[in-house]
């Protein structure tokens, strides 16, 4: 699809849950300000169409009833390894409530009632509205056909994110008015899953013709195809199968989701999609793939953007993401992403194996390769490069930073991030939560210790899509796409389903087709037993999960169907026997040999100046290094220190002490010894608070409450929607705060 101009002519009405009041009547008396003429018309209903991308497509969001999460620090990502501090669902001094606003449970079933285009099921309607406009207009059947195909795949998108949340919600498939007194009863899990199902074979059906050649045309490249349908489809049979919706684990749920999903693989590379290939080095294709503005044949389901440049246009469709991970000595704003300490270390070494040491997949075997975390990139995964930055790394871009701040590096071209740290005070060095660290060029106080590099657009891989600009509109001018569904997800999705039907051989080979395509060789380092024990086989698989698809929003959802942070052993508060966990052992952690989320902790870490090097101050000169290497020039050319500082630059200075950065465009090997001898030698590891203290500075875990893997209603919700009945587990608002009887998992 085009950097198109979205064209909107929305619908201004919105389908209460419930009741509305009359002043709501009032005010929205004309609440569908599109005429049916304009279905008649194929102009009128690619405009519709186009209205319905627009409001559903994912974005670079945190998580949201709109929008999934996408990898940023949100309410999801920051509940698992990815990030540390507390968010709502793992903080251990806050409950969320169905009753109380200051402490509610996130909505992701309403949205904004009083306007159609925030508002979950105003949305839906408008789904609704192009399904029944586009049924009964004039168009050829062909013509409506490629249209219905991909309205039909946005509804079942749109209660696939509530179906995951809830399990069970009302269904509705007509353009129902926003009068007194409509309602739409509370579905089971089973029926909004069938329905989803229903939907997404319709659109795979519809779009056959025009997509299981190659796809699109590159002039619609980045519309839904039968693949996209069938890879959510995919997605949506794994949960069904997962300990979130199969307590009991039904070994047929398993075999028919093998079968169905195997049999439709043909169908999705028929329209054209496979595995991003790259030969470059070092995984270059786990870069590259990200920042494709043309066909991608990994991208299954993905949101387009241009790097026009505007204030205003309504034509701007930037990528904001590149602009948020960016070190703020590359960007206009505070800078970076904070990768937390716990998934660092858990990477797989360059053995594919997980390091020794981390205690978390005790099924898994691992490394016979030595970790030393104070050097964290030695002879790790070559996924490691591309998902995490580090001191002495390059992360070339396009632009000038000195733009904004004269005192940024100048070179974009041949940037290395280098942000080791140094304290003003000795007696802070060891107080992992003090803040009177200051990092080296120019970073000082708007720093990382890790970076997130994944899905960046990085000059040293491809041409960049990314533009450092220092206008008012800000330098966030990226047209890298933004992929919510990859081919590889696909693969995994497979693998997990063939695993759990048995057939551990099938899904051995879709782990080794994620690690070929990184470079791994041979048994791609697989332990031998995963043909056989099927509960490691399992473990690799969502080990192999958390790696591919770090910091993409996907993990929070693995965790929660298959219930890691307490292995489903405990229930909420009215639970009926039926939710008690009896497949697996009864534990899921425990039968896949996972320590339980529950009870940890994630810290962060920095690298700073050794104690030879002593203190700085609060600017970018104070730098300590730059300190010392100014001393020993003046030494070496016999002039002042002062004569130094007027003949050279910081930046010539600091050069001068530093290694070359790690350019992943060439052999690691050398580059990585020599940063390793730098970093024994100028830096020292430290802990800097992850997680948060009490305030006795007394550590606290993460606790995830069991209610949370199926939510409940917020107040606000349940005051709109009087007719929904709250979940189990959860306070019912309209009941007294008596505790909710809707059992999702009920036939």
């Amino acid at each position: 699809m085009k950097a198109i101009r979205y064209i909107t002519l929305g619908l201004v009405g919105v389908l209460a849950l419930g009741s509305c009041s009359d002043q709501f009547l009032e005010d929205k008396k004309n609440y569908d300000n599109v005429s049916k003429d304009v279905y008649n018309y194929e102009e009128g209903c690619e405009a519709r169409l186009n209205d319905i991308y627009s409001w559903c497509l994912p974005t670079v969001s945190d998580a949201t009833w709109q929008y999934p999460s996408m990898g940023n620090a949100d309410i999801c990502s920051k509940s698992t390894e990815e990030y540390s501090g507390f968010s709502d669902f793992v903080n251990p001094e806050l409950e969320l409530s169905s009753t109380e606003s200051g402490t509610s449970v996130p909505d992701f079933i309403m949205g904004n009632k009083a306007n159609i285009q925030q508002s979950v099921y105003g949305r839906i309607r408008n789904i609704n509205d192009c399904i029944a406009g586009i049924s009964g207009g004039t168009l050829s059947q062909e013509q409506k056909n490629k249209m219905l195909g991909q309205v039909y795949f946005f509804r079942a998108w749109c209660y696939y994110n509530l179906f995951k949340w809830y399990g069970g919600v009302p269904i509705v498939t007509d353009v129902q008015d926003p009068v007194e007194g409509t309602t739409n009863p509370r579905q089971s899990a089973r029926k909004v899953k069938d329905f989803i199902l229903s939907d997404l074979d319709k659109a795979a059906k519809l779009l056959a013709p025009f997509t299981m050649n190659g796809g699109w045309g590159a002039s619609n490249w980045g519309r839904v195809t039968t693949g996209t349908a069938l890879a959510l489809k995919g997605r949506v049979l794994l949960l069904w199968c997962s300990p979130l919706f199969n307590r009991a684990n039904d070994e047929e749920r398993w075999k028919s989701a093998y079968t169905t999903m195997k049999a439709e693989l043909d169908s999705i590379t028929a329209c054209g999609y496979h595995l991003y290939q790259d030969n470059g080095a070092n995984g270059r294709a786990f870069s590259t793939m990200f920042a494709q503005s043309g066909v991608n044949p990994e991208a299954v389901f993905v949101t387009l953007y241009n790097n026009i440049v505007g204030d205003g246009l309504d034509t701007q469709k930037n990528n904001v993401w590149e602009s948020k991970i960016r070190p703020a000595n590359a960007n206009m704003s505070s800078g970076g992403k904070n990768a937390s300490a716990m998934l660092v270390d858990m990477f797989p070494m360059k053995d594919g194996k997980i390091p020794a040491g981390t205690g978390t997949y005790t099924k898994l075997e691992t490394s016979e390769d030595a970790y030393d975390n104070t050097v964290p990139f030695q002879d790790r995964d070559p996924r490691f490069y591309r998902t995490f930055a580090l001191p002495g790394f390059r992360w070339a871009y396009s632009g000038d930073a000195t733009q904004f701040d004269p005192n940024n590096p100048a070179s974009s071209t041949d940037y290395t991030l280098w942000n080791y740290v140094w304290y003003t005070d000795k007696n802070d060095q060891g107080n992992v939560e003090s803040g009177e660290s200051y990092a080296a060029d120019n970073l000082l106080n708007r720093k990382s210790a890790v970076y997130v590099r994944k899905k960046s657009d990085d000059a040293d891989a491809n041409s960049p899509l990314y533009n450092f600009s220092n206008t008012k509109s800000g330098p966030y001018f990226s047209a890298a796409p933004l992929i919510e569904l990859r081919y590889a997800e696909v693969l995994l999705n497979f693998a997990e389903v063939a695993c759990g039907a048995g057939h551990m051989d099938e899904a051995v080979e879709q782990l080794k087709k994620i690690r070929e395509r990184v470079g791994y060789t041979g048994d791609c380092g697989l332990q031998a037993n995963l043909t056989s024990d099927q509960a490691a086989c399992m473990s690799a698989i969502l080990y192999e999960r958390q790696i591919e698809f770090a910091y993409e929003g996907k993990r929070f959802d693995d965790m929660r169907m298959w219930m890691l942070f307490d292995g489903g052993t405990e229930l909420p508060t009215g639970a009926p026997a039926t939710w008690k966990l009896t497949g697996w052992g009864g534990n899921t952690c425990t039968w896949l040999g996972f320590k339980p989320f529950n009870g940890q902790r994630r810290e962060n870490m920095e690298f700073r100046l050794n104690d030879s090097f002593g203190v700085g101050g609060k600017t970018f000169d104070s730098d300590p290094l730059y300190t010392v290497e100014v001393k020993q020039l003046a030494a070496d050319e016999g002039i002042t220190e002062k004569e130094v500082k007027e003949k050279y630059t910081y930046y010539q200075v600091v050069a001068k002490a530093r290694p070359k950065g790690v350019d992943l465009r060439k052999d690691l090997t050398s580059q990585l010894e020599t940063l390793n001898k730098w970093y024994k030698t100028n830096l020292v590891r430290g802990l800097k608070k992850g997680d948060a203290y009490n305030s006795q500075h007394i550590s606290e875990y993460i606790d995830f409450r069991p209610k949370y893997y199926l939510l409940g209603f917020p107040a606000g919700v349940s005051d709109a929607a009087k007719q929904l009945p709250q979940t189990i587990g959860w306070e019912d608002y309209n009941n007294g705060g008596a505790m909710g009887t809707f059992d999702p998992l009920a036939d």
